[in-house]
């Protein structure tokens, strides 16, 4: 053990050299620097006062091509020690000293400076009040530079700001103050260096073993760790992918000063390396468990434990493999297409990464390796991810989760028809008839308009194109990130918050801010609603803006808003309203299984002075007039088409459903006809034409 590592004194000085050498780097088996600018001024005020910060351990190895440098300038000399654990007090020491950029988590570059008072002994970030005061040197990077200058300065500036000499005794204050902070220069770290002939594989697990202590890892931490010893370029990859995710091309080549054309910058999400990782393995090694995958990684036989290099070799081929196709700006592009069809539109719609991170890689698998061609495949996985996003499956339980995606494609042939299946047989299995009647209005029972439920129902007015209330504008065009915000286009209380307070009697702000008393609309500029009761404001907003009868029912039924809603007991409007938000984000996914999907707009609203409304299609379905089975026929026998009553209460024909008569004879090519005349059901005991059929119910109803 002795041979493997040694003992060696390195002043701060030494160190910040070495750094700005060069001969000094930082592997890439570390993570990212994240120390707060506070963790650095205590980490300079403990070396100040004498107190230990602890050792760093160095790695004697001089590829270069396993490692890279603090700071964001170019080193003059190859790197021959390479820091395996106190990267981030390295860091900040070369940022404090040096006064150079470093390159922050999120890949910004960032000068940390701190501010020290000599009179106080103080050290601090600089802040107004600092900048302020003549007792403070605003960057201790003045003090290492030149004790000297920066104690002459600091004397005349206080003189300028007092109107006089400081007396002897400040002056040897501050002399020996500056003095002691020029001197942590010469504070001495003690650096375990491990020797050059040290495995890649043993560094790795050292670094591993290091780390677990304080501060726990996760196994994408333990993976990215082994793929820097194994396979650098690889985890170089992932890091550019992740970081040419927060910008466009243009600020790209601004960055590197290099040409780019293409960068996975998109509206709908950031990535960091850990979500690329969970599709490359998930892609390439078929897992999603990332512990058991970093032990697969390893080659560690799961009987005996031992470590197997021909396994960590076909696992590390498999990886490559799968991170090739992860990383294709073709694929990358053509899944987006997904996100956008599921009705998503900015990242403030995505409620969970990993819901757009496990569809990237069921995606992949359907395309590459089923084969599924890309517009039929857009379709079934956006159908899939907003079963994903609204039904919250990846809110918790992520490897679990992913794993059981993955194992339901096992043993499946290698067809599209059969990726197609399984996608909407798991999608048909979740979004049952009671989920869509039951689970989902309980879902919307809260008052987050960032849950899935809400979000749910803001894709599907996405998908269906809707209108925002009262307004021509659409509601996709007012949540598309690259257009401005609309004035006078938010999210309003349908039932007043001052009305519901005042009149109502409700004080908790839950209650008030129920999303089922929130809608998309856009008011009149003309017209104070302040605390006027729905009855009262509603016809005055309706009346002050020009759209048709038509227009507004359809509106009104993407809204959601309940039959006579304006008159109704708050309570039992949050129920109904929930009920039709439920049904229009059935529509819309319904929409998403349908590409022959033809918008079905609502009838015109009746008006309160009608005696009575026609029975709907529905109607005779819930009556037992027109029981789910029965068979449709057209009266005339012009085509020989067969149509079908469904349980949802539509019309089943050449595997589409409407919701109207009008609808199914309009697909059936007889637009121009009455579609109550034109249908004729098949009873057990009799065929009846459906005008007929309601006849007898309004008959029976009267």
């Amino acid at each position: 053990m002795a041979d493997t590592f040694g003992h060696h004194p390195w002043t701060v000085q030494d160190l910040v050299g070495g750094v700005t050498s060069g001969q000094v780097r930082l592997p890439d088996i570390q993570r990212p620097f994240v120390w707060s600018n506070a963790k650095v001024r205590d980490l300079v005020d403990s070396m100040y006062r004498g107190f230990p910060v602890g050792q760093l351990m160095f790695w004697e190895n001089t590829d270069a091509a396993h490692s890279r440098t603090i700071g964001i300038e170019e080193k003059s000399q190859a790197g021959s020690m390479q820091v395996i654990d106190g990267q981030q007090r390295l860091t900040s020491l070369f940022a404090a000293v040096k006064g150079q950029q470093i390159l922050r988590e999120d890949y910004s570059q960032e000068r940390i400076v701190i501010a020290f008072n000599p009179i106080t002994e103080r050290f601090a970030i600089p802040d107004s009040a600092t900048r302020r005061s003549p007792e403070w040197i605003q960057d201790i990077r003045d003090v290492f530079t030149s004790a000297i200058d920066a104690r002459s300065a600091y004397l005349d500036k206080l003189e300028e700001a007092r109107g006089e000499r400081p007396d002897r005794d400040t002056e040897r204050v501050v002399e020996e103050a500056i003095n002691r902070l020029h001197h942590v220069l010469s504070y001495q770290f003690q650096v375990v260096q491990l020797k050059r002939h040290v495995s890649r594989e043993t560094v790795a697990d050292i670094f591993v073993r290091i780390n677990s202590e304080g501060v726990t890892l996760s196994a994408s931490d333990f993976i990215l760790t082994w793929l820097s010893v194994f396979w650098e370029e690889g985890r170089q990859q992932i890091e550019t992918f992740a970081r040419d995710s927060r910008f466009t091309p243009q600020e790209l080549t601004r960055m590197t000063g290099e040409k780019v054309t293409w960068s996975p910058k998109n509206p709908y999400l950031t990535l960091d390396p850990k979500h690329i990782l969970r599709v490359v393995v998930a892609v390439g090694n078929k897992r999603a468990q990332l512990q058991d995958a970093y032990n697969a990684l390893r080659g560690r036989d799961p009987r005996t434990r031992q470590i197997i290099p021909e396994n960590r070799e076909r696992e590390l081929a498999r990886l490559k493999e799968g991170q090739a196709r992860v990383l294709n700006p073709n694929n990358w592009d053509e899944y987006l297409k997904v996100i956008e069809r599921a009705g998503i539109r900015t990242s403030s719609m995505v409620t969970t990464k990993n819901a757009v991170v496990y569809g990237y890689a069921l995606w992949l698998i359907g395309r590459t390796e089923y084969g599924v061609p890309v517009d039929e495949l857009r379709e079934v996985m956006a159908r899939w991810y907003f079963m994903a996003q609204i039904t919250g499956r990846f809110s918790g339980s992520v490897d679990s989760r992913g794993q059981e995606e993955l194992n339901r494609l096992d043993g499946l042939e290698l067809t599209p028809e059969a990726f197609k299946a399984s996608i909407t047989g798991q999608v048909d299995t979740i979004l049952t008839e009671d989920w869509w009647r039951v689970t989902l209005p309980e879902n919307l029972h809260t008052s987050s308009t960032t849950g899935p439920a809400f979000i749910g129902y803001v894709a599907a007015l996405n998908i269906l194109d809707a209108d925002v209330l009262l307004s021509t504008l659409k509601v996709k065009d007012w949540i598309d990130p690259t257009r401005r915000p609309v004035k006078g286009v938010e999210k309003h209380h349908l039932f007043p918050k001052d009305y519901l307070k005042q009149t109502v009697g409700l004080r908790t702000t839950r209650q008030i801010n129920q999303v089922a008393n929130q809608a998309l609309v856009e008011w009149s500029d003309n017209i104070d609603i302040s605390n006027q009761p729905p009855h009262v404001y509603w016809a005055a907003q309706v009346g002050d803006k020009t759209i048709g009868t038509e227009r507004l029912a359809e509106q009104e039924w993407w809204h959601a808003l309940p039959t006579g809603w304006t008159t109704m007991d708050y309570q039992e409007f949050l129920t109904e309203r929930r009920k039709l938000i439920a049904a229009v984000t059935r529509e819309g996914f319904r929409k998403l299984s349908d590409p022959n999907y033809r918008a079905q707009p609502p009838l015109p609203a009746q008006t309160q002075d009608d005696e009575h409304a026609l029975a709907t299609f529905s109607d005779l379905v819930l009556a037992g007039s027109l029981p789910p089975g029965t068979y449709l026929t057209p009266t005339d026998a012009e085509t020989d088409s067969i149509a079908e009553v469904t349980e949802d209460a539509t019309i089943l024909l050449d595997d589409h459903e409407y919701r109207t008569p009008a609808l199914a004879a309009a697909a059936d090519g007889a637009e121009q006809e009455d579609g109550w005349a034109y249908w004729t059901a098949h009873l057990d005991d009799q065929s009846v034409v459906l005008s007929d059929l309601r006849a007898s119910l309004e008959q029976d109803a009267a």
